[in-house]
């Protein structure tokens, strides 16, 4: 049988890689881990989602922001602890096509990104 094409996690954004386990329920395949299954999307995950397009659209066309900026804006003080959900948050948005992620002005694959990101709209808005 031909591995069918990647998915996306439900809940990380992360890419997930077909498993030969996964030959007979492959299309019901929603989540990369246990973890990922048990910690689904919160409200918190949404409001960064928003958050991240919100500040988007208060930017120029092309520019660019931090998932920091969008944890801050969620967090207030403890924003720290929202880092980690903010890139989730942006790797969500880049798999449904609204936004892409950048290191150096170069988009990259968000599953495999390292380091400091910066997210920009996929398509100006209009």
């Amino acid at each position: 049988m031909k591995n069918p094409d990647t998915k996306v996690c439900a809940t990380c954004g992360r890419t997930i890689t077909w498993r030969k386990k996964w030959a007979k329920d492959w299309d019901s395949v929603r989540y990369c881990s246990q973890r990922c299954r048990r910690n689904q999307v919160d409200d918190t995950g949404l409001r960064l989602e928003e958050s991240i397009v919100e500040l988007l659209g208060q930017r120029r066309a092309g520019a660019t922001i931090c998932p920091s900026e969008a944890a801050r804006a969620v967090g207030g003080p403890d924003w720290r602890d929202l880092m980690e959900p903010a890139r989730a948050a942006a790797r969500r948005l880049t798999a449904a096509g609204q936004v892409v992620i950048t290191q150096g002005g170069t988009v990259v694959d968000p599953s495999t990104a390292r380091g400091p990101i910066r997210i920009r709209w996929a398509r100006p808005p209009g």
